[in-house]
């Protein structure tokens, strides 16, 4: 008979206890990611300020990289995200200003760079950014089923890449208007490439 070292079980996510607990564990990490950095956000300070053992983080996450992902894809609820649609454009620009204003929270900004510089040569962060990139496409998909459009992964980098280049290699705003012109330009990617119905590619809508 096997036995698992108890800092290695799994927390039982379907607990409510349990789920309060991480909840928290999250809330406090997020404020303190902006104050002392990705690198100062230690297991030893997290634990202390959210009153667990660092036992129990390393329960919920095995490393940085598991913490800053789940960060990541866990972020604060503006009340922006979309709902599925049938129309592509509306779809695609609410999504795309619900990545903006996601992006724009200092956790969230923090931890996405983070764990995209430690990708090159951090095993678990690497795999951390694919997961990432991975969710957030079966996430668009999803929305985009009631148009019977579903993007490819070429597709899905060619909408959200101008936002992050414009955030974080140019250090400028992303405003409504460079949200508008990116999405036009993509569905005319889209509809020359034949992905989208007919319907669309007629009305551009």
């Amino acid at each position: 008979m096997s036995f698992t070292p108890v800092h290695r079980r799994q927390p039982a996510l379907s607990n409510p206890r349990v789920q309060r607990t991480r909840a928290r564990i999250l809330t406090v990490a997020r404020e303190l990611l902006p104050e002392v950095g990705p690198t100062g956000l230690t297991y030893a300070l997290l634990a202390e300020r959210a009153d667990v053992t660092r036992q129990t983080l390393y329960r919920h996450w095995a490393n940085r990289a598991a913490l800053l992902f789940d960060l990541i894809l866990d972020g604060p609820d503006l009340g922006d995200y979309p709902e599925p649609g049938s129309d592509v454009r509306a779809v695609a620009t609410a999504w795309l200003t619900s990545l903006r204003n996601g992006i724009s929270d200092p956790a969230i900004r923090t931890a996405v760079l983070a764990v995209t510089a430690q990708a090159d040569h951090d095993p678990d962060s690497a795999q951390a950014l694919v997961r990432i990139g991975q969710d957030r496409h079966a996430a668009l998909n999803k929305l985009l089923e009631p148009s019977g459009v579903q993007i490819s992964d070429d597709e899905y980098t060619m909408l959200y890449g101008p936002v992050l280049a414009r955030l974080f290699l140019d250090r400028g705003q992303v405003t409504d208007t460079f949200i508008d012109a990116v999405v036009t330009q993509w569905l005319t990617t889209l509809e020359r490439s034949g992905a989208l119905p007919q319907p669309h590619a007629s009305t551009g809508t």
